[in-house]
């Protein structure tokens, strides 16, 4: 089975589970991560109409999507991957949604890029549900503070929220929690769900879901 038949069928499923959750049709994005595909593997789904795409490195997308964001008008990329400071004003010319707002000196350069007169990408805050030393994210007893010193001390229009479960655990009472914590501050993105979990993610108010594996096929490295 080729990329467009695994995509139909997650096309398929998607629409399924926002029936199951009593959604809208179309309530949920999904976000199509081409990180480690080249653009050979990339240009089918831009052909069949697929707009919008998730990348985990700047230096990646760079070397990618200039060229086919030239060719096919309307692609929205979002980085779901880590951002490193020194790489905010190279990812702001490349990406229209940063899902990985995680600390304050990134919150800093990106308002000192605003501050310069270059347009923000929508943002999201990661958060770290699962307080896994080894990810990045807010921990969730942070995730109220950090957000309004985004908003009233850098001036940053923060749209909602991204997690990464941990991989040995249940991802529902992940969700749940990052759900929990948006509503609370009035947020109305969610990012959560990825190829293995995107259905439950959508039963729980997933508004952006990230699948790559399941469409592409497996990947020789991460």
């Amino acid at each position: 089975m080729g990329s467009l038949e695994r995509l139909a069928e997650i096309r398929v499923r998607i629409a399924a589970a926002e029936r199951e959750a009593g959604r809208p049709a179309g309530a949920v994005t999904l976000v199509i991560v081409s990180k480690t595909f080249d653009a050979a593997a990339i240009v089918p789904l831009l052909e069949a109409g697929e707009r919008v795409f998730g990348e985990n490195r700047v230096a990646e997308a760079k070397e990618k999507w200039p060229e086919l964001k030239a060719r096919y008008p309307g692609v929205a990329l979002h980085l779901i991957g880590g951002l490193q400071s020194n790489k905010v004003h190279e990812a702001l010319t490349l990406f229209d949604v940063i899902h990985s707002l995680d600390r304050e000196s990134l919150a800093r350069e990106l308002s000192k890029e605003a501050a310069r007169g270059l347009a923000l990408p929508r943002l999201r805050l990661q958060v770290n549900t699962g307080e896994e030393p080894q990810k990045g994210g807010i921990v969730p007893l942070e995730v109220d503070a950090f957000l309004k010193d985004c908003r009233e001390r850098h001036g940053l229009s923060v749209e909602g929220l991204m997690c990464i479960p941990p991989a040995d655990e249940a991802p529902a009472p992940h969700f749940a929690l990052l759900r929990k914590i948006a509503l609370r501050n009035g947020l109305s993105a969610l990012s959560m769900g990825m190829s293995a979990d995107y259905e439950t993610a959508i039963a729980y108010g997933a508004t952006e879901i990230r699948v790559g594996s399941a469409i592409f096929g497996e990947r020789d490295h991460a």
